[in-house]
């Protein structure tokens, strides 16, 4: 399926929801995995709904409501006055009646989440939306949307969108376990760590030239100098280049084969700035890493934490045994 955080349908993409793309020389694994994989683009003039009426019947569409985009102060958070102004403002700008899914961007302190999940229940009833989701919210937050839209008889959240990658796994803690509980899928984003998952940065290389990090290198949570430094960043793009030379594929396709199949993950967002970049990661429909290759990736990736609560001592501490011995 393919998600865009804009109004638009960018540049080539046709060529990768054309009538029968997911019906390509694949196995019936491989063409599912292939409609799994969510595409995300950032432009701002093109309507993909009344405009390509053929194109948009072919995808999932969904977007994101909390941030506001011109800074007014009733034009952010999750209040219903809002979700109401930003669903209606996006529906208008992709020329559609109905998204699939609405996504809240992010945790709001302010508003009472009830008010939030009415709203979101609302709109499916009304047929404007078709499912809701979440996006960075935390493992506790999502337990309680969960339980109070059951408890009010509300649609329940069906998917969360967190940070999620080979070099980013906290959210194994606490968040994938909450999401599998509720039955909820992850829509991973960024799953490449911001290009480091790619193999084009050195050890102790600055990055220049039109990248990511060659254009701000002080880029929020993917800022070169944090991750030069860290000795595990090295290894996992170590492990991940030498499986990908293995096998004559690239470290970006690994790096996605090796998310997709983690448990909950039901699509990965590719944040792809061309069409070249995006044909190059949906090859990694063709990547079925082997057990001994994913025991690695997750060897080298296992993130760092303390015995207790989530080390090893923690995790005894809320395990037994069926027999009773521990």
């Amino acid at each position: 399926m393919g998600i865009w955080s804009g109004a638009t349908l960018p540049r080539g993409i046709e060529a990768y929801i054309a009538p029968g793309w997911d019906t390509l020389a694949l196995p019936p694994a491989r063409q599912q995995r292939r409609r799994r994989l969510d595409v995300r683009t950032r432009h701002d003039d093109l309507r993909c709904g009344s405009q390509r009426p053929t194109e948009s019947e072919q995808i999932v569409l969904a977007t994101k409501g909390r941030f506001s985009r011109d800074g007014v102060l009733n034009e952010i958070g999750t209040s219903r006055i809002h979700l109401r102004r930003a669903l209606d403002a996006s529906l208008r700008r992709l020329g559609v009646e109905h998204i699939d899914l609405y996504q809240l961007h992010a945790w709001d302190t302010v508003t009472p989440l009830e008010e939030t999940l009415r709203f979101l229940d609302d709109s499916v009833s009304s047929g404007k939306i078709g499912y809701y989701g979440f996006s960075n919210f935390l493992g506790w937050q999502v337990t309680k949307a969960v339980h109070l839209a059951r408890a009010h008889g509300f649609a329940p959240p069906v998917s969360l969108q967190p940070q999620y990658s080979l070099l980013v796994r906290e959210i194994e803690s606490e968040i994938v376990p909450a999401c599998l509980d509720a039955g909820m899928g992850l829509l991973p984003w960024s799953p490449l760590a911001g290009g480091w998952l790619t193999g084009k940065y050195g050890r102790d290389s600055h990055p220049v030239g039109a990248t990511r990090l060659g254009e701000d290198p002080d880029r929020g949570m993917e800022a070169w100098e944090p991750r030069n430094r860290e000795e595990r960043t090295w290894r996992v793009i170590e492990a991940v280049s030498e499986t990908a030379a293995a096998r004559g594929a690239n470290p970006a396709q690994v790096s996605l084969a090796w998310l997709e199949s983690r448990p909950a993950v039901t699509s990965v967002i590719l944040g792809a700035r061309n069409t070249q970049q995006l044909a190059d990661n949906l090859g990694a429909v063709s990547v079925e890493l082997t057990d001994q290759e994913r025991r690695r990736l997750n060897e080298v990736s296992t993130p760092l934490v303390s015995d207790y609560p989530y080390g090893d001592a923690g995790a005894r501490q809320r395990d037994r045994s069926i027999d009773g011995t521990a």
